[in-house]
């Protein structure tokens, strides 16, 4: 029996040997080397001329800009969106629970038939939302050409903000009730009690969630790609996208890595400043 927890933890830790830190590793080895997808077995030792090369080339900062840019806009907008529908839904009021479930949805349909909705709904010609403008005298617009990082960045907002509002709704329940109504019972408003009561139990939460939205729009592809490929001319071409791009459209292993690699160090510069908030907001708690 006291070898249990062992042997729990020893199938996790393989687990993650094997499917997790082997080909990141790897990953990162590769970006050292002149590796070609129709050839792998024959890539040699080129040191750091992948990443000399990613310096270099203005479209890579370009990609970077378009990533962060993608990145901050969607973790905002679904921290905002699924903090304000947690808070309405903490009410009490007639058809809470279906509105709850139909919020719910988005994150729930999947990604790939999302995305093929939102092609058809944004299409110039045969569009939904044309024919909206259109008939109010606003005119025609081309959303995934002209407007093309804003439209991909609303879909993405509109498919992830519900786990924001779960999260957030859950931690909604664990604020004290008692004190949520010594505060209405001493005189203070609504934003008042939601500023000085709730919030502070919010914050930790929403640094996590802040966390896990950012590593994950780092890594988003299927709405990018389904919506637009990373066009028109690059303008939504994120740093997944273009791994995708380097290695199955151009064959190029070694320099796919070496992009990959700087997602990931990306990544870990985010958990890093979370590590770091975590740290100064215990620090703030015990003084």
């Amino acid at each position: 029996m006291r070898r249990t927890p062992y042997i729990f933890a020893s199938a996790a830790a393989l687990y993650l040997l094997v499917f997790t830190a082997w080909p990141l590793l790897d990953g990162i080895r590769l970006s050292f080397t002149d590796t070609r997808l129709l050839n792998p077995a024959a890539g040699e030792w080129i040191g750091t001329d992948n990443y000399a090369a990613l310096l270099a080339d203005p479209g890579f900062a370009a990609t970077l800009g378009v990533t962060l840019l993608y990145s901050a806009a969607t973790v905002a907008g679904a921290l905002l969106l699924g903090t304000a529908a947690a808070v309405l839904l903490d009410r009490s009021f007639r058809g809470r629970t279906a509105l709850r479930t139909l919020l719910t949805l988005p994150w729930a349909a999947p990604t790939v038939a999302v995305a093929l909705i939102f092609v058809w709904i944004f299409n110039v010609d045969d569009g939904v939302l044309n024919a909206a403008t259109g008939a109010a005298g606003l005119g025609r617009h081309g959303w995934l050409t002209a407007y093309a990082l804003a439209t991909v960045t609303a879909v993405s907002v509109w498919k992830v903000f519900p786990f924001v509002m779960l999260v957030v709704l859950a931690a909604l329940q664990a604020v004290p009730r008692e004190l949520l109504e010594s505060a209405v019972v001493d005189g203070a408003g609504p934003a008042t009690v939601f500023r000085r009561v709730t919030w502070p139990f919010l914050v930790p939460t929403l640094r996590v969630v802040a966390l896990l939205m950012t590593i994950w729009s780092f890594r988003r592809f299927e709405i990018i790609w389904l919506l637009t490929q990373g066009g028109p001319v690059d303008r939504t071409t994120t740093l997944v996208i273009d791994v995708y791009r380097t290695a199955f459209l151009e064959s190029d292993l070694g320099r796919s890595a070496a992009i990959g690699t700087v997602g990931l160090l990306l990544s870990a510069l985010a958990t890093v400043a979370y590590a770091l908030a975590e740290r100064r907001s215990t620090a703030k708690d015990l003084t």
